[in-house]
């Protein structure tokens, strides 16, 4: 059982799904939809500048009467992103996300991104982590 970003990316991976900041919002929401996801990157040249949302969508662009086939993800993209490391704790994530109100972390080592985890991810870990617990309980209660 291990605690740490970098026990999640071992499984998940490091793939990202990104987009380019001068790309249209309806393109990028065209990405989320087909792969089932909430959030991209943004990505130019390598560097991530920051993080398009479902909730960057709804507050930023329809609240606001934008369109979606005109407006680039650059307007309306969070860029003050929160990351983390791969040795940042699983209780530290879910910490940062409750008190940012945040679904999504960029992985960062050495300034490079080297995946994300997702609200979603974490819940999985813990659960599974918690299964295996308990199965060892079982079997030393059990006696086998």
């Amino acid at each position: 059982m291990g605690n740490k970003v970098k026990d999640i990316l071992k499984v998940k991976g490091n793939h990202v799904f990104s987009v380019e900041s001068s790309r249209m919002v309806f393109e990028a929401m065209q990405q989320m939809c087909d792969r089932n996801i909430g959030g991209l990157l943004v990505v130019d040249d390598g560097q991530l500048l920051g993080i398009f949302t479902e909730r960057d969508y709804a507050r930023k662009l329809i609240l606001k009467g934008k369109s979606s086939r005109e407006t680039p993800i650059r307007e309306i993209m969070t860029s003050n992103l929160i990351t983390v490391t791969p040795e940042t704790s699983i209780d530290e994530c879910m910490k940062l996300m409750s008190n940012k109100r945040i679904r999504h972390l960029p992985v960062l080592e050495d300034q490079q991104l080297v995946g994300m985890v997702s609200i979603g991810d974490l819940v999985k870990k813990i659960i599974e982590d918690q299964q295996s617990t308990i199965e060892h309980l079982e079997q030393y209660i059990g006696g086998s």
